[in-house]
């Protein structure tokens, strides 16, 4: 189902295809028969929300979108998040203006989405979610703003989704099989803490989703988890779980249920009130954990919590690219390229200070998030198998560690798994001190871009670890006086009656000697290679070398061929890019990821590999980059402001 994939469409018409592709489009048998109106349509006196927004006001409808419900529902337990995303002052009265706004979070940033007010009826329903109100509106209006935000069928998305992009915050995974003997009391602090909670039982077959139970729990389906509780039970403590079906009805009928005999034995003053068929029930935390297969967390950033009295986690976020040839390296099993990741190193000071966990260390969860891939669907890609490494760390932070510390170093931790969802989130409690983050797809040379983010319970330090940008450039000129007898001669027959080498005498030059060699590969010099390499040795200005700029080019030649054929490890007369980044820090040059991407995309053949040519011109290029800035820059602050004739002047250089 694609609900909500081309909603765009609503901003002039709404048709049949504004509702999606596949079991949504035109021709299916879901979408015959729908039709698009607005609320005012639907009743006589539309509201937007009728007595405050409740998690009783979501109703599942014909999408089997229940995460979406669930999160929903949990989000109407905050209600600072809550104005966040479905920001006040809206509604049906005199401001109405056919149009709907509301924000959700998307990859380190908040994004208003807004949308008219047309929602799809069959036979005078809303297909769709929708209030228990006949006349309230707003929670069938947030489903349709987040199936635009998304672009693609809300189905196939998850709870912690729905969770991280309503709250900004971060979502972990429990499986209940192995849950954590304080369990009850992370979920006790976490609703403490104002964060949302999801639940759900696994299925073992296509059979099986949503299938009622003989208790009345529906498997393959996300519940809320929106309350806890400890009662005196005939004289013992009994932690109880209240849960939410987004169905708005079918509830537990086991121990704990609505007017079940257990609450005979409690006190009036401690029993909640559980006695509507509103999918809201109570259940034992034991039965919970035996009946139920997962739970997911949401923390909340610090900017979604205003009480005093919640302590918050310390947050941090970087964005990075993967890109074939660059910084793809895969996962470790690719340990020749798994170093060219970026790398984040993370700082640990302070230890925990929980009473309820006696391991010594300081608790941080790192989540890793793909960004964007749902989009590229239709275009026949999915999302990336993605994980993370974790490595102790001691050194200096401006380097991007090479192989050889990966080859010499194992993981002192790792993401749970690699897997193929939008996000890897994993918790870990490690003692003070550095530690390396490096994200990655599971195989390299694949392109994706991510969002790494730290959540601390301690204040820490996250950044990236990369190398400066500057270059070492020896001073290799070449005066007359020094050029040898032999050399002089070699010159005069090269050069002839001008005594001076233009550029297109440089390209039949090179191509000649190039060309007897055997142990490199190259498809020859370029006239616009030879025209920068003129340039950079050109310290006369008429365009041409003379006898001390030939003999200083070829000396730089030589030594960029020395660093070619060192770093070709198979020998196979080309370097790869990963050799290339080896052979740059040689040749004296420290780049960043993003500029090496670039040279990458500019400088590698589709193979990922350059031929000598090709990785001359890039050096020379560099080379000139280089020093025309710190010609500019004399007092190497790292900052030059240049007016239009200098920009002229460097560009011509």
């Amino acid at each position: 189902c694609d609900f909500g994939s081309n909603i765009k469409a609503n901003a002039l018409v709404a048709v049949k295809e504004s509702l999606g592709f596949k079991e949504l489009g035109p021709s299916s048998h879901k979408s015959r028969g729908i039709a698009w109106k607005r609320a005012g349509e639907l009743c006589s006196k539309p509201q937007f929300i009728v007595g405050g927004a409740t998690r009783t006001d979501i109703c599942q409808g014909a999408l089997g979108d229940c995460w979406l419900l669930a999160a929903i529902a949990s989000l109407t337990l905050n209600e600072e998040v809550l104005a966040r995303v479905v920001p006040a002052g809206q509604g049906f009265g005199d401001n109405y203006a056919g149009i709907f706004h509301f924000q959700f979070w998307q990859f380190g940033e908040w994004v208003d989405v807004v949308i008219d007010d047309r929602l799809p009826v069959k036979d005078g329903e809303l297909v769709f979610v929708h209030s228990a109100e006949g006349n309230e509106f707003w929670s069938a209006l947030l489903e349709k703003a987040y199936a635009k935000l998304v672009f693609v069928c809300v189905v196939s998305c998850s709870t912690s989704e729905g969770f991280e992009d309503f709250t900004g915050g971060i979502a972990e995974s429990y499986e209940l099989s192995k849950a954590p003997s304080n369990m009850f009391q992370i979920i006790q602090k976490a609703l403490e803490a104002g964060a949302l909670l999801g639940c759900s039982i696994d299925i073992t077959s296509a059979a099986d989703s949503e299938a009622v139970t003989r208790q009345k729990l529906v498997k393959g389906h996300a519940y809320s988890l929106t309350g806890v509780t400890e009662v005196n039970y005939r004289g013992r403590k009994e932690k109880l779980v209240r849960m939410r079906n987004p169905w708005g009805q079918v509830e537990w009928t086991g121990a704990w249920s609505d007017s079940s005999s257990e609450w005979n034995s409690i006190t009036a003053s401690e029993r909640p009130n559980a006695n509507a068929e509103d999918g809201e029930f109570w259940m034992s935390f034991s039965e919970f954990l035996s009946h139920y297969s997962r739970i997911e967390i949401c923390t909340l950033t610090p900017d979604a919590i205003t009480s005093d009295s919640i302590k918050y986690w310390a947050v941090s976020n970087h964005d990075g690219t993967w890109r074939k040839g660059s910084t793809a390296g895969g996962c470790r099993n690719n340990p020749y390229t798994f170093w060219m990741n970026p790398q984040y190193v993370i700082k640990l000071n302070d230890e925990d200070d929980d009473p309820d966990d006696n391991e010594v260390g300081c608790s941080f969860v790192v989540g890793l998030i793909q960004k964007n891939r749902r989009r590229l669907r239709k275009a026949g890609e999915d999302m990336h198998t993605i994980g993370f490494a974790i490595y102790e760390f001691h050194g200096q932070r401006d380097v991007h560690l090479d192989k050889n510390f990966f080859l010499t170093h194992a993981q002192k931790a790792r993401s749970e798994t690699f897997v193929n969802l939008r996000e890897v989130c994993t918790r870990f409690k490690l003692p003070p001190g550095e530690y390396l983050v490096v994200p990655s797809t599971f195989e390299a040379n694949q392109d994706g871009d991510f969002c790494l983010r730290v959540f601390s319970e301690k204040q820490t330090e996250t950044l990236p670890c990369d190398d400066p940008v500057d270059a070492e450039l020896p001073d290799e000129s070449v005066s007359d006086d020094e050029v040898d007898s032999g050399f002089r001669g070699m010159f005069v027959k090269l050069a002839g009656a001008d005594m001076e080498i233009s550029a297109t005498e440089l390209t039949t030059i090179l191509n000649k000697i190039i060309a007897k060699r055997t142990d490199i590969k190259t498809d020859g010099f370029s006239l616009e290679t030879c025209r920068i390499m003129v340039n950079l040795m050109d310290d006369s200005g008429n365009g041409k070398l003379g006898l001390g700029e030939f003999a200083t080019l070829w000396k730089k030649i030589q030594r960029y061929l020395g660093i070619y054929k060192k770093n070709d490890m198979d020998n196979s007369g080309t370097i790869s890019t990963p050799e290339m980044r080896l052979a740059l820090k040689e040749a004296g040059f420290t780049l960043n990821n993003t500029i090496f991407q670039l040279l990458v995309a500019r400088y590698a053949e589709t193979d990922m590999t350059l031929d000598f040519d090709n990785y001359v011109a890039c050096l020379m290029r560099l080379e000139m980059m280089f020093r025309v800035f710190k010609r500019l820059d004399p007092h190497q602050s790292g900052f030059i402001e240049l007016d239009f004739q200098q920009v002229c002047h460097a560009i011509t250089f």
